[in-house]
């Protein structure tokens, strides 16, 4: 199972990444924007998703992925560590929510982490 140490050094391995306390807790920033935060009791992350991925995302996993109330305006989607297969899936989760904040010029310079919706 994924822990908070795990969503660290994977989030911190990214290129770019820093981690900065926000709202009592870890945030992770790419170039200065965040795409990964670590909620609560840090058994859950909050990542970029689009809208209309992130509804199709919670109704085909409900008991992985839900929206926080305070962040359903917001293209952002919670996913349970507990309910995440392996760190595999956990890299790609938080890859994925990098590439969505990530500058160009980090996209460019980094295209084996490849672009926003490509697997």
């Amino acid at each position: 199972m994924s822990d908070a140490e795990d969503v660290r050094r994977i989030c911190l391995a990214l290129p770019d990444t820093t981690e900065k306390i926000a709202w009592s807790m870890p945030t992770f920033r790419v170039a200065g924007k965040m795409f990964a935060t670590l909620p609560e009791d840090e058994t859950s992350i909050a990542v970029r998703c689009p809208k209309e991925e992130r509804d199709e995302l919670v109704l085909a996993e409900p008991e992985k992925f839900w929206i926080a109330d305070h962040e359903a305006q917001f293209a952002w989607v919670r996913a349970r560590l507990a309910s995440i297969d392996d760190e595999g899936e956990l890299r790609d989760i938080l890859a994925d929510s990098w590439r969505q904040a990530a500058p160009p010029r980090l996209l460019d310079a980094h295209p084996e982490l490849g672009f926003p919706g490509q697997s």
